[in-house]
């Protein structure tokens, strides 16, 4: 039944049904195949929903929504442009620079790209950068929106697998600062090679007033992440907090959400959360199918058959979510796989918490590579470009970012670290 099933989905997945229907589908079929009375997928779409921490998957969208609105995105770039834009490939510094903070604002990859490469991308362009490497830079540095807290991968993860929503926030910081500094890095190289040059110097009057503007949005993620560690609020209540400081931020203080805009923000975030739920819900019933036949405790057996060293079994699944990553999106792969992988990992001995970084690494590098990078989609319908055209100026990047995830997945204290310290 289980070979079946598996079958029907990928079928399904090639033929281009959306993901959340051919998961249903599926599962169907091996309900159906099993004797299971039907209104039982009804019973798990529901348990699968009911989850108190799958409350802060829309309302962190929806804040993410209200801050691409409120103005916040460009007085982001205004400061970190004030800073260091000056500099050689100053553009494409600025770029991962404002990415890394804006992800601590959004925790979406695509929702970083898009709201700083409408910006970003046509900056570089007008100061002579190519098209490929402006697009290659803001997509790249869009994957961290799903590494830097509060990232909903994250919480999809936690929510999948009972993990610490809280401890995978904190544990997400140190692995995307690295690889936020190495972004910049390689920029700051490629640039220096193609004589990509940076914007006038600011005066530090002028740096003062950027860093004012921005300070209101640079205190979001101090207030969200603190008030979850001093046990001022959790996760879930972090999620309306974010809503309530974004709305207070973007009408109040910014004064750039207007009736159009706000409704916009609530119609984009009832999209983007309908689609994840339905995902979710129909995503339930597959992974109970899959527990129900065993599956987790065979594939267990089965690795442990391949080698007993926990090496070569992160080795195995990065090169697995890797492949998976390039041609699904990270919360779907997320949903389905999180709840199966992560007791094998266990049994090698793996932390949950550092296993839900290893995902979500991989899983972010997936969104910058074809033939289904998210990002890549994003950044070329803001540069104009065929995706083609982006392929030579990412693959110093994509060198990077492999490096990245081996240390990440070798190195368990880059995650481990600063969660085990704040408890």
């Amino acid at each position: 039944m289980t070979t079946i099933v598996g079958l029907g989905l990928i079928g399904l997945m090639f033929l281009s049904v959306p993901i959340g229907i051919a998961i249903g589908l599926a599962s169907m079929l091996g309900i159906l195949l099993s004797g299971i009375p039907l209104q039982v997928a009804a019973q798990r779409m529901v348990v699968g929903l009911t989850h108190f921490t799958l409350l802060a998957l829309p309302f962190f969208i929806f804040a993410g929504t209200l801050m691409e609105h409120g103005g916040i995105s460009k007085r982001l770039i205004r400061m970190v442009s004030a800073f260091v834009g000056h500099r050689t490939g100053g553009i494409a510094i600025v770029t991962v620079i404002s990415a890394m903070i804006f992800s601590s604002l959004s925790g979406s990859g695509s929702a970083t790209t898009a709201a700083l490469g409408s910006i970003l991308i046509p900056a570089m362009i007008a100061k002579n950068y190519s098209r490929g490497f402006a697009a290659s830079v803001q997509a790249v540095s869009g994957e961290l929106g799903i590494i830097i807290p509060p990232s909903i991968t994250f919480i999809l993860f936690g929510v999948a697998t009972e993990t610490s929503i809280g401890d995978l926030f904190i544990a997400g910081v140190i692995p995307g600062i690295l690889i936020g500094c190495s972004l910049v890095a390689i920029s700051y190289v490629l640039a220096k090679k193609k004589g990509y040059t940076g914007v006038e110097k600011m005066e530090w009057k002028e740096r003062g007033v950027a860093f004012k503007e921005a300070f209101w949005a640079l205190l979001m993620p101090v207030i969200i992440l603190g008030g979850i560690y001093t046990g001022i609020f959790t996760p879930t209540e972090a999620a309306v907090v974010a809503v309530a400081y974004s709305f207070i931020v973007g009408f109040f203080i910014y004064k750039e959400i207007t009736w159009e805009g706000f409704k916009k923000a609530v119609n984009e975030a009832l999209i983007t959360s309908g689609m994840i739920m339905f995902i979710i819900a129909n995503a339930s019933i597959f992974s109970w199918l899959l527990t129900r036949e065993s599956v987790p405790q065979n594939l267990a057996i089965l690795f442990g058959e391949i080698s007993s060293s926990p090496i070569m079994f992160l080795l195995i699944i990065n090169a697995f979510l890797l492949i998976v990553g390039m041609f699904f999106d990270a919360a779907p792969v997320v949903i389905v796989l999180a709840g199966i992988l992560t007791p094998i990992a266990e049994s090698f001995g793996i932390n949950p918490v550092h296993f839900g970084v290893i995902m979500a690494v991989n899983l972010a590098f997936g969104m910058v590579t074809p033939p289904v990078g998210v990002n890549l989609f994003v950044a070329c319908r803001l540069a104009n470009i065929g995706m083609e055209q982006m392929i030579r100026d990412l693959i110093p990047y994509w060198i990077v970012l492999l490096v990245n995830l081996l240390i990440i997945t070798y190195l368990p204290q880059l995650s481990l670290w600063l969660p085990s310290l704040l408890k």
